[in-house]
């Protein structure tokens, strides 16, 4: 199996249904300290020495979304930045949301 942080997030249409927890639990099970909320998004806390360490992280995301085509929900505040992705176009989790996920934690941070 390809892992995830090697595939492409394939943009999406509309019209298909969000992934089932059943579709979910493997794709979960690639990603480390990532939570599912609800089978709607998934999110995760990473922490920071500093502010501007975040915020380079931050940056860093911020390019990586571009290049997929697929944009996360960021918070940044002091020493901490969340993440939280789903799908927009069907208000839920696809495979591209797990994706985004791996390559996110492919970025340089501290725990």
């Amino acid at each position: 199996m390809e892992p995830l942080s090697q595939k492409k997030c394939i943009p999406c249409r509309g019209n298909v249904p969000p992934l089932t927890a059943n579709q979910i639990a493997p794709l979960l099970a690639q990603l480390v300290d990532w939570t599912v909320v609800g089978e709607h998004h998934i999110e995760k806390l990473y922490r920071f020495p500093t502010f501007a360490d975040g915020l380079a992280f931050v940056n860093n995301v911020g390019a990586l979304a571009e290049a997929e085509g697929h944009h996360p929900d960021i918070k940044l505040t002091w020493g901490k930045v969340e993440i939280s992705i789903w799908t927009h176009k069907i208000d839920g989790l696809t495979e591209s949301d797990f994706i985004l996920a791996a390559k996110i934690d492919q970025i340089p941070h501290y725990r």
